[in-house]
């Protein structure tokens, strides 16, 4: 029997609804969704089988003129999606009109794979600002095939995927059949915890900080984890624990109620929080939590 397989990038700016659109895909929520924009920070794969096809998605983060060093490892996930890609999906939201960066944009528009573009949020929009979005994306990018989208109501997204197997090369699968991720358990605890932090506080302080799993033993009945939560000041470090500690608590207790619905057990979590010195512009630390790769 025949089998198709092949890696589909999803790229875009800030917040078009990429993450949302991938945890549509596979079906389970592998990618941070926040209304904060920045929330992805590594390139996430999610592996969606079939009787004779995988695909294999890979959520990037959004498209951004780097500041710090922290941006340029970000940014190099994305440039790393193009070489890699069987489809490329470039996805933007009702109101866009172009892509942050122009030589991203460039490389879309002679892109040599199948590319295609997905206009998302299209449940805000009304029929009159839809047809001129289409015209408008049309003459951009007239090698894409255009799908007007909701990803968070799941319109659309069942054809998209349609036409994804459909374009699929033949081949063997590249990961086993039953993978959903190439991640670690302790990968998804530190994006758990990081998705709680972006959700229970602002300003600087979710983008200031990086999770460490530093245990994770798994019995039977239950997930023991204890994490670090990198901050860069000590005046951060006072913001994150709270009053009397009540606001890691109340973090501590929301990512626990994910994590069990994650992975399906009781799980009980400590957390600490440390000062890393401008860990964000530090190659070293970077390279640590995964980002540098060069």
């Amino acid at each position: 029997m025949s089998h198709k397989a092949g890696f589909v990038n999803i790229i875009g700016n800030p917040n078009v609804g990429k993450s949302t659109l991938m945890n549509a895909f596979v079906g389970e929520r592998l990618s941070i969704i926040t209304s904060k924009a920045q929330t992805t920070r590594h390139r996430i794969l999610g592996i969606v089988n079939g009787k004779d096809f995988q695909v294999v998605f890979s959520d990037t983060p959004g498209i951004i003129k780097p500041a710090y060093e922290l941006q340029e490892s970000m940014m190099d996930f994305v440039k790393s999606a193009f070489e890699d890609a069987d489809v490329l999906i470039y996805m933007v939201e009702t109101g866009e009109k172009e892509l942050k960066d122009e030589a991203f944009f460039n490389k879309i528009i002679h892109a040599k794979i199948p590319v295609l573009l997905l206009l998302n949020k299209i449940d805000k929009s009304n029929q009159e600002v839809l047809d001129e979005q289409i015209a408008l994306w049309t003459a951009k990018v007239p090698n894409a095939q255009i799908f007007p989208i909701s990803a968070l109501e799941n319109f659309g997204v069942p054809e998209v995927f349609a036409k994804i197997v459909e374009l699929l090369p033949q081949s063997p699968p590249f990961y086993p059949k039953d993978a959903l991720t190439d991640k670690p358990e302790r990968f998804f605890v530190n994006e758990i915890i990081r998705e709680k932090i972006l959700l229970n506080y602002d300003k600087e302080i979710p983008y200031a900080v990086e999770i460490e799993t530093e245990e994770f033993l798994e019995d039977e009945n239950i997930i023991r984890i204890k994490a670090v939560i990198m901050v860069e000041r000590d005046t951060q470090k006072g913001i994150i624990i709270g009053h009397k500690g009540s606001a890691i608590k109340r973090v501590g207790v929301q990512a626990r109620e994910e994590m069990e619905k994650f992975f399906g057990k009781q799980v009980h979590i400590e957390m600490f929080v440390k000062v890393n010195k401008d860990w964000r512009s530090n190659a070293f630390q970077l390279r640590r939590f995964g980002y540098n790769n060069k």
